[in-house]
């Protein structure tokens, strides 16, 4: 039979009086939902009493744990669904109670907070292997993603990690009677993880706690120490201190504050603490000695703080405004020290009631559950940022663990980006996250009906990036549909894959007659753009491993198959041609004895004549990525054609010997010069926003010329920049484009030799 402590109401056999204490807690606390919470009570202690025969170790009793659990909870003023949560957790955790059934019986909502409790256990799982000298890559692996997952459930909803905080300090107060090492383990835990977070929670009465039994766990002998010490003089101190209120309230009452004046506990902690930090002994601790004053409004607390001051002298550099700079978890208050009677030096608090309330209680204080929409936009957002920014600060401080966690750490915080919806939910992105992958991320038709969106109510961009904290809003439109641009990464619409396969599988759903048609205007454009136009395509769609041509089309029309893979292969294709038509039509051509291959210093391999000097012709600007063809001059080294210039063409005919065959180095180090064209409508800082473009690019230009038509009011502008490949050309054109009034940007040939 499960037995729980002596201070709950009990049944002759040792058992829990669950009608008992459902009564004594509704005399003290207000239950807004008192049935469910008795039938949660019952379960637990039916599915723990037919559990408690087989075991044989020592381990937390549930049903207590529970009830611990629902009192820290109900201390906190939480809602009935966190107390019935935290009544079931141990069943759940423990296996006997699934949370289909959780859901079923109790409700969906306290379903998904057990769900994201146990979550939450993915930081002891951390902990235990940090200890271990070897981590399976796949268990990391696991690790990290449990980690995301649960900083996702607890950004979600507060009460997650109110929950787990109940848990871990429930655990902490019942390990008295275990095992030395079982101690040490919870209390190391709860030391380096939860007080920590009950400190960003801004929960002081918890932090101090769990800092006082953790240490009293992993230094024992220090804490003995120091608690006989304050033991040896606490009649002595009680007196003092009970003659300091009497003194402090009398002068605020004559002066006509209304108070609350109380000694204040010191905590074996915080005095161990500052006796390291600083190296004094105990008796040099003053603010063992300490009182706090409570009054109504912020000016009473200043007014106090001047009638204090003038009791008793204050200590310089002791004096601290927390009302006038809150600390980061929301704490505010006044802090002095003074030197009291007899000399001795005393530490005192000053604060209102709701301030005390706020130090008391924390986020919960600001997040009442009770009788809430807890999706309402008018109470949600602001609270969830300052509660977004309490968890990751906390989750920094993680840091502070083995070397594991370091690595979590640096895993984690820049491998996701957490936004908010509209109702103040969380989504969580990967970095570079666009809206689109926001909007795909809610749901399916969100993204296909996109058409634009809000981020912190400002119109923004879908190509913007979103940062963490954002709140993002999805502008929709039943006739929207995906443009087939989101699918190109060059043009950084989408950076998500799940977003881009879920862009594919609705164009591949589309009519294959459309996905032909919008396919090979996209071929074609970048061919042509590039100046690869007049190269065959049958054989391309071979390699794709399509039927034909118009299959291939149909592909890039879906999505199934991106233009850049078409680009490389008519790339590889043309470097056939050119070597087939060599053997053909250039039998004088000399082939090298050797195949080996010796590079130049500008990366360009020449086979078969050794470390010539190469210059790159200027007739045809080649670049990496153009099949190639080298001419040696005379006295000036090899010049590099692209294959299809006119000029070498005339070369291979009239001077066949002086043509070799050369390749592109592996290693290109250096920018190559290419001449575009850019026709657009004319406006208004047309040449200053393409100059802020590729300055922001940083692409090099080395000439510009425009020209206009004033009867068509266009614009043409001819550019020489330099690029590094067809790919970044490629990206750079994709970027011209997307600019106001621009129709197209392509690349040109060059002029003759």
């Amino acid at each position: 039979m499960v037995k729980v402590r002596d201070d709950h109401p009990l049944l002759h056999d040792g058992s829990l009086d669950v009608d008992r204490w459902m009564e004594c807690t509704q005399q003290s606390q207000d239950v807004n939902d008192p049935e469910t919470l008795r039938r949660a009570l019952l379960a637990a202690k039916e599915l723990s009493d037919e559990a408690i025969a087989n075991r044989t170790y020592w381990s937390i009793d549930s049903v207590q744990m529970g009830i611990e659990m629902a009192q820290i909870l109900l201390d906190l003023r939480l809602d009935t669904d966190s107390i019935v949560a935290a009544v079931l957790y141990r069943a759940v955790r423990e296996g006997r109670m699934p949370l289909t059934r959780v859901a079923k019986d109790f409700g969906e909502p306290v379903a998904k907070l057990i769900e994201g409790v146990l979550r939450m256990a993915a930081i002891s799982a951390i902990q235990n292997d940090a200890s271990k000298d070897e981590t399976v890559l796949g268990q990391r692996e696991a690790q990290v993603e449990n980690m995301r997952k649960m900083l996702v459930a607890m950004i979600d909803d507060v009460r997650v990690a109110l929950i787990k905080l109940a848990e871990r300090t429930s655990a902490i107060r019942a390990v008295k009677d275990a095992p030395d090492d079982k101690r040490r383990k919870v209390a190391d835990e709860v030391f380096n993880i939860y007080a920590p977070l009950a400190h960003r929670l801004g929960i002081g009465h918890l932090k101090w706690e769990l800092e006082d039994l953790s240490f009293r766990y992993l230094q024992p002998e220090s804490y003995k120490k120091i608690a006989r010490l304050l033991d040896e003089k606490r009649l002595t101190r009680q007196s003092y201190i009970e003659n300091v209120v009497q003194r402090m309230r009398d002068e605020l009452l004559l002066a006509g504050i209304k108070c609350d004046v109380y000694g204040r506990a010191k905590h074996i902690y915080s005095i161990w603490r500052k006796m390291s930090r600083k190296n004094l002994d105990f008796s040099q601790i003053y603010d063992i000695r300490a009182v706090r004053i409570l009054v109504p409004e912020i000016k009473d607390c200043y007014a106090t703080l001047g009638i204090i001051h003038s009791l008793w002298r204050h200590i310089p550099h002791e004096f601290d405004d927390y009302i006038a700079n809150p600390k980061e978890n929301g704490y505010r208050s006044l802090h002095t020290a003074v030197i009291g009677p007899e000399g001795k030096i005393l530490e005192v608090q000053i604060r209102t009631h709701q301030m005390h309330e706020d130090a008391e209680l924390g986020v919960c204080a600001h997040w009442l559950y009770k009788g809430t929409d807890l999706n309402a936009k008018d109470q949600g957002y602001e609270q969830k940022i300052a509660w977004l920014r309490q968890v990751l600060e906390w989750h920094e401080e993680l840091g502070d663990l083995p070397e594991l966690i370091g690595e979590l750490r640096t895993d984690i915080s820049p491998d996701r980006i957490y936004i908010f919806t509209p109702d103040g939910h969380v989504v969580d992105l990967p970095p570079k996250a666009t809206p689109i992958d926001f909007a795909y991320r809610v749901h399916t038709e969100v993204g296909n009906k996109c058409r634009g969106a809000k981020v912190n109510g400002r119109i923004v961009p879908l190509t913007y990036l979103l940062q963490t904290g954002e709140q993002v809003e999805i502008l929709t439109n039943p006739n929207a549909h995906p443009s087939r641009d989101w699918l190109y990464p060059e043009a950084g619409y989408i950076h998500s894959s799940r977003a881009r396969a879920k862009v594919a599988h609705w164009f591949k759903l589309q009519a294959k007659d459309q996905n032909i048609d919008e396919g090979r205007q996209l071929v074609l454009r970048e061919l042509d753009r590039l100046d690869l136009a007049d190269q065959p395509l049958h054989d391309i769609a071979e390699k794709m491993n399509v039927k034909s041509v118009d299959d291939m089309f149909a592909a890039v029309g879906a999505g199934d198959l991106r233009t850049g893979q078409i680009v490389h292969a008519v790339l590889q294709q043309a470097d056939n041609n050119s070597q087939r038509m060599d053997q053909q039509e250039l039998p004088l051509l000399r082939k090298p004895e050797s195949s080996d291959k010796q590079a130049s210093a500008d990366d360009i391999f020449i086979e078969g004549v050794g470390n010539l000097m190469t210059n790159l012709a200027n007739c045809c600007q080649p670049v990496p990525g153009d099949d190639i063809r080298g001419y040696v001059t005379l006295g000036r080294g090899v010049n590099v054609h692209r294959s299809d210039c006119e000029n070498l063409m005339h070369l291979e005919i009239t001077e066949p010997q002086r043509v070799l065959q050369v390749t592109w180095g592996s290693r290109p180090t250096q920018n190559y010069p290419v001449d575009m064209t850019i026709q657009a409508y004319d406006r208004t800082g047309l040449l200053r926003d393409v100059s802020s473009l590729l300055a922001n690019e940083k692409v090099n230009v080395l000439a510009v010329n425009t020209r206009t038509n004033t009867g068509e009011n266009t614009a043409a502008m001819q550019l020489t920049v330099e690029v590094e490949s067809l790919e970044g050309l490629s990206r750079l054109m994709n970027k011209i484009v997307q600019l106001p009034n621009v129709i197209s940007a392509r690349r040109v040939r060059g002029g003759h030799e």
